[in-house]
């Protein structure tokens, strides 16, 4: 297995280091060398990509691959990649077998608090969230033309080491706001990476939400960590009078349940399968700071 992660951010690291006792080569890339050493740590040899242009050595790179996962977000031109491999994959990536691309529960849009799964049908509502559906049918069509399996994970907040509730205590920008019924879905980043690596050894394809199996208000886990950290929480702020910027008030207009009945289907078991379990295990193994 010679994998290569575009856009080896977060999410990346994470799933380089669950392949990497199953991969022969993990690339990673990354828009500046700055990164580079944050990538070969993680276990990945690094590549620049501007997101523009490929340059000579990442194409050469790119002729071994056999299983890409692509997890950079498009934009209002479409997908960076599916741009510049244009209508045949196989051309640049000859040796692919197998395909991830990295989408958001975003693209189900509202719900008013209902249930979904991927099945449902998606009428996303934020402009990022329309840019993910088009990339998503983008590269529906792309792995159809090569005959390539591709496996399209649909995310939901992703948090984890470094990235966490106590961090934003730590910060001073911890705050529970408070919106009637709203629910919010998450995922612990090294369930990506683990979900991630079942589906590529089992070379599945379709679409699969990779998500916790408790959706819940944003202020209680706000409350469980300051429990946790045995401090008092932030007072609750109504969300309506809430200082916030345009995009963070654009998640709250988004309200449902996303299940992952069908990944657990399959076999698969999340390690942190909800966020008092997996918050509890960062704070007191002291891993909450990455």
């Amino acid at each position: 297995m010679h994998v290569m992660i575009f856009g080896a951010g977060y999410s990346g690291k994470a799933i380089s280091n669950a392949l990497k006792t199953q991969a022969s080569t993990i690339a990673g890339t990354t828009r500046s060398e700055d990164k580079f050493s944050s990538l070969t740590a993680a276990g990945m040899t690094p590549f620049l990509f501007d997101g523009a242009h490929l340059n000579d050595e990442l194409i050469t790179a790119m002729g071994n691959v056999t299983h890409l996962v692509q997890s950079i977000a498009p934009g209002k031109e479409g997908d960076p990649l599916l741009a510049l491999l244009g209508d045949d994959l196989k051309r640049l990536l000859p040796n692919l077998k197998w395909l991830a691309y990295l989408s958001t529960v975003g693209v189900y849009g509202d719900h008013d608090g209902a249930w979904v799964d991927e099945d449902t049908p998606c009428r996303p509502v934020s402009a990022r969230s329309v840019e993910r559906s088009a990339a998503e049918t983008a590269w529906t069509a792309a792995a159809q033309k090569a005959n390539v399996p591709l496996a399209t994970l649909r995310l939901s907040g992703i948090y984890g080491p470094g990235r966490n509730t106590f961090m934003n205590f730590e910060k001073g920008t911890a705050r529970r706001l408070v919106k009637k019924d709203q629910v919010f879905n998450r995922i612990r980043v090294e369930d990506i990476g683990a979900a991630l690596t079942f589906l590529a050894l089992r070379n599945e394809s379709g679409v699969f939400n990779v998500t916790d199996d408790e959706p819940a208000p944003p202020q209680d886990v706000v409350s469980f960590a300051a429990t946790l950290m045995g401090v008092e929480p932030p007072p609750e702020q109504a969300f309506e009078t809430a200082d916030l910027t345009p995009m963070a008030r654009s998640f709250y207009g988004e309200n449902k349940r996303v299940s992952n009945a069908r990944i657990k289907r399959l076999g698969f078991d999340f390690g942190f399968p909800d966020y008092k379990i997996s918050l509890t295990q960062l704070w007191k193994n002291g891993l909450w700071r990455g």
